[in-house]
């Protein structure tokens, strides 16, 4: 059976890379087709390259969704996640750094309650990593951990410890705990500050793990929650909504050789120990240093020494919070750019299996695809200054040729690159309808209309953070470091100023794109607005963008099935944090919720 799981993994990835490469070869043999109007020079050999490493990008998306479509069945059937027997000691470890630590612990104590609520609370310890460097942040860490020891009970083992050094960032803060504490666990269970899981899902993980001695990690799909403005609503409908069939698709080519996405995952213990010591690269950040982007390293370690990385869609319960504007989005992308990009030094480590050499060529191309479009916008509209005046009689003759204009094939062009985006999406709404899944968002009507919602959009700010992720891109390279800067996990909307200082030149970027066009292009005027025009309008697109989609107690724009049939430990969570900040009457630190079977809270994906 594994055998034969194996060659459907070996198959699927086959096809897939075949499937990128014959969208790229299409989209080149157009190009070339739209570029020879007026006769073929090196400067559109450049484009067409440049073109078709950046379709090949895309498609390779589409696949992660097709492979998804492809391996889901309409109809899933699920036993009840069950409180299996286990003698396993299980550590959930919360790392922080300058959180609010009333936000943080709010999510703690609610996953408490949950696992009080479902009788496992002493199978799981939980242990709170500071790496706060405030000291008036790390004395509030310390006053509400005390409170949430009181609220909590005594069933559930609580920890704090602050490092004085927060060495190696978050990989250094969970290497600490394992050489100081993880003989005591055979699991752990690591999760960001802003992570919630609820307790059935917890102790599935670990009937899991327990049911497959050669499980090193296994990864869940972690759902956004919380999300108050048009943008993160937006990024909250995608992961309820289109991510569990592009996970099921990248399980479905990553087989055991999965991902690590940092947080919302289980580990062994003993194997992430033998397996998972990061070296410090040599030279100075950003290319040397700590390794940022960790995750991933640490999940290509473990298959090396031949441990099962597994991501499981099916695993519900599994929640996270996102940013809500464009600009923290931003920050945080930041550094995850420089991560991506020191794999470059990491990727050619000995004895790592192919398949994750290859992702992280993947990892480096998320970023490096950007700089990738924008270099075939300059080459494009430089390529008629470049070229020169046509040749109207390339052969000798009384007749001269003229060029051309084949407007058929750039709009082909066109649509064959928007297809690679959005029809993956459009696929997820038709299956939806026929799988019935659609009735979770609001029935298929409206799962339609906040597909098409968010693909526009998408398609308006897009162009945007291509820009940021090319001066990320830009920086690193220039060795500039952008260092691991605390995340405001409730930062709220962006002031019209704030949004034009951070970016204004984004604004000018695409007015001097416009500008050249004209004056050296101007027959790719009209495709380039699809990119110049949201860049001139980036700071209005970043503010309006901020805004509230939604009131309290109502679903709004992009309701999910979570907004439908909210979660337990969510509401628990909420009921706490009100509490906790006096907006509500005194209640317990553990509200009564009422808790579901112990069941996937989404049974079909």
């Amino acid at each position: 059976m594994e055998r034969r799981e194996s060659v459907m993994v070996s198959v699927r990835r086959v096809l897939s890379i075949l499937f990128c490469l014959l969208m790229a070869g299409l989209v080149a043999s157009l190009a070339v087709g739209y570029f020879s109007a007026d006769g073929i020079q090196w400067i559109d050999a450049i484009r067409i390259v440049l073109l078709a490493a950046s379709t090949a990008w895309l498609a390779w998306g589409a696949a992660y969704a097709f492979n998804g479509l492809l391996t889901s069945p309409f109809s899933e059937k699920h036993e009840p996640f069950e409180l299996a027997p286990t003698e396993a000691r299980t550590a959930v470890l919360v790392p922080v750094y300058n959180e609010d630590p009333v936000k943080t612990f709010s999510h703690v104590a609610a996953m408490i309650g949950s696992l009080h609520t479902l009788g496992a609370a002493g199978r799981f310890d939980f242990a709170i990593l500071s790496d706060t460097n405030d000291d008036r942040v790390a004395a509030e860490e310390e006053r509400w951990f005390q409170r949430l020891q009181v609220e909590s009970g005594a069933q559930t083992a609580i920890y704090y410890r602050r490092r004085e050094k927060n060495t190696g960032k978050k990989a250094g803060n969970i290497a600490d705990f394992i050489r100081t504490s993880g003989a005591l666990y055979d699991y752990m269970i690591v999760l960001d500050a802003d992570s919630l899981m609820e307790g059935s899902t917890m102790a599935e993980m670990v009937r899991r793990m327990d049911c497959e001695p050669r499980l090193g990690l296994l990864q869940t799909l972690p759902k956004i929650v919380h999300a108050r403005s048009f943008f993160g609503r937006a990024m909250q409908f995608s992961t309820s909504y289109y991510s569990p069939i592009y996970t099921r698709g990248l399980a479905s080519l990553q087989g055991e050789a999965g991902p690590f996405w940092g947080h919302n995952a289980i580990i062994r213990t003993r194997a992430f120990a033998q397996s998972c010591g990061l070296p410090e690269l040599s030279g100075t950040p950003p290319f040397g240093g700590h390794i940022l982007s960790h995750d991933y390293v640490e999940a290509a370690l473990l298959s090396r020494n031949g441990w099962i990385v597994r991501v499981d869609p099916d695993l519900s319960g599994s929640y996270e919070e996102g940013p809500d504007n464009v600009v923290d989005f931003a920050k945080r992308d930041r550094r995850w750019c420089q991560g991506n990009l020191q794999h470059a030094r990491v990727m050619v480590a000995p004895g790592l299996k192919p398949w994750s050499r290859f992702v992280f060529v993947q990892n480096i191309m998320a970023y490096v695809a950007s700089p990738l479009w924008a270099l075939f916008i300059m080459a494009s509209i430089a390529a008629p200054v470049l070229k020169g005046v046509p040749d109207y009689f390339p052969e000798p003759g009384l007749f001269p040729v003229f060029p051309r204009v084949e407007q058929g094939l750039a709009l082909t062009l066109l649509v064959g690159v928007f297809g690679l985006l959005i029809g993956p999406k459009l696929l997820i709404v038709l299956r939806g309808a026929l799988s019935g899944v659609n009735e979770r968002f609001g029935g298929t009507g409206r799962a339609l209309l906040n597909t098409l919602t968010e693909i526009l959009s998408t398609s308006l700010l897009a162009p945007i953070m291509l820009m940021y992720q090319c001066r990320a891109v830009v920086e690193v390279f220039l060795g500039l470091d952008g260092g691991w800067p605390a995340t405001d996990r409730e930062a709220g909307s962006v002031s019209l100023p704030e949004a034009w200082a951070a970016s204004w030149w984004i604004s000018a970027t695409g007015l001097v794109t416009l500008g050249l066009a004209f004056q050296f292009a101007p027959e790719y005027v009209g495709w380039l607005l699809l990119v110049a025009g949201p860049q001139v309008c980036a700071p209005f697109l970043i503010h309006v963008s901020s805004w509230s989609a939604i009131e309290p107690g109502e679903a709004g724009l992009f309701q999910t099935s979570d907004d439908r049939e909210p979660s337990p430990v969510v509401l628990r969570q909420e009921a706490i944090l009100s509490y906790w900040r006096g907006a509500a009457e005194p209640a317990p630190a553990n509200p009564p919720v009422a808790e579901p079977a112990l069941e996937p809270a989404d049974a079909e994906q």
